[in-house]
């Protein structure tokens, strides 16, 4: 897995119980000047588009002539590998994920952000305005971007009927083609992973008594390392990059795997066999926040990338291309590249059984405060895809 070996010092950095740090006394910046002619973002694959791969999806081009400001963008697979690259610096922005989100903050590496500096943040959906995986002592360290669930994604030719439950990719089984699903699934490789294997076991095993996929006792924990090491001998490889799992369910004969809907809906595109459901056990999810450096070298091109980025042309094509919700909800109607179905397929009625993504705490709510830290989740998942 990319980088994990730096992640450490962030989780670490989050026990801390966030602590106040520099990024929080200085305050947010008060005006936006003169672009500096550039903006450099940390993003996740296909978030920040120019009409490269497709020339109906171009949010960046009119950007820059409007504002002069000079999009460059590194891509990035995990949250853990924009924890990374945020740590060494040299970037403006990064589209953070929740169990990316709060260890930024928590380790001074985002700056509060003025909101009255975001003509349009008012708009934002006000389930967003205030998330927690944003929001710490009532300062904002962010700007909504999108959000959406993790799918279960299957080949339409071997599932006639959609699988119900996510234990085609954890449990040994023959697949309804009569062939066995070892070899033939796959897994997200980062060590959030494994609150989707605690979600499998709140509806397989109620017993162990979890009641958040993020906050594990000792005992849960264990469980779910136990499911996830015999998940080990099922899957043939993990994937993390979004285009090398589209080319994996198109030429690589795998067939059931957790994935966002951006990746069915390209290989839909190119006519792949290929479906998502939601399982009955439920999904994890992400909503992602565009955060800015504590020591961005280009603030006002950033504060003008953050107005920009949630602006309803944008958010709607966005929508569309990834198969996520926007968090301006009026982009949900009238655009053409989403329709005005888009947004309920993507599951914008299913946001309060969404278990989106955090990062795990010691202190935790749900198990008496004693839960399993993040940086044990990084050591042991590492562990698990090396079949220890």
């Amino acid at each position: 897995m990319k980088n994990s070996h730096r992640t450490l010092g962030g989780a670490l950095a989050l026990a801390a119980a966030f602590a106040v740090t520099a990024a929080y006394a200085a305050g947010p910046r008060q005006s936006v000047g003169k672009g500096e002619g550039r903006v450099d973002i940390v993003a996740w694959p296909g978030y920040i588009e120019r009409g490269a791969t497709d020339k109906n999806f171009d949010w960046v081009t009119g950007f820059e002539k409007s504002t002069g400001c000079k999009v460059q963008v590194k891509t990035a697979n995990t949250s853990d590998e924009m924890v990374a690259l945020m740590n060494e610096g040299g970037f403006d922005l990064v589209t953070a994920s929740g169990d990316a989100s709060l260890r930024l903050v928590a380790g001074g590496r985002v700056q509060e952000i003025n909101t009255k500096l975001v003509p349009s943040y008012g708009k934002v959906d006000k389930r967003l305005q205030n998330a927690p995986w944003h929001t710490v002592g009532g300062k904002h360290y962010g700007v909504p971007y999108q959000w959406g669930y993790n799918v279960l994604m299957y080949n339409t030719n071997v599932f006639k009927q959609a699988p119900d439950s996510w234990a085609v990719v954890f449990e040994e089984m023959n697949l309804p083609d009569g062939k066995p699903n070892k070899g033939r699934v796959q897994a997200f490789d980062g060590p959030i992973y494994i609150a989707d294997a605690a979600l499998y076991l709140m509806t397989k095993n109620p017993a162990l008594g979890i009641k958040d996929p993020y906050e594990l006792n000792e005992d849960q924990y264990k469980a779910a390392l136990a499911l996830l090491r015999q998940q080990r001998k099922l899957v043939a490889r993990y994937w993390h990059d979004a285009f090398v799992q589209i080319d994996d369910f198109t030429n690589e004969g795998f067939v059931a795997s957790s994935a966002w809907q951006f990746q069915a809906n390209i290989l839909k595109s190119k006519n792949r066999p290929v479906a998502t459901v939601v399982p009955k056990e439920g999904v994890t999810g992400w909503a992602d926040t565009t955060m800015m450096h504590a020591g961005a070298k280009h603030p006002n091109c950033a504060y003008k990338w953050l107005e920009h980025s949630i602006n309803p042309k944008l958010q709607g094509d966005l929508a569309a291309w990834f198969g996520a919700v926007p968090v301006r909800l009026e982009a949900c109607k009238g655009n053409k590249l989403l329709g005005d179905d888009g947004c309920a397929r993507h599951g914008l009625n299913s946001f309060d059984k969404i278990h989106f993504w955090r990062t795990p705490v010691a202190n935790c709510k749900t198990q008496g405060g004693k839960c399993v830290p993040y940086y044990r989740w990084v050591s042991d998942y590492i562990a698990v895809l090396g079949g220890r």
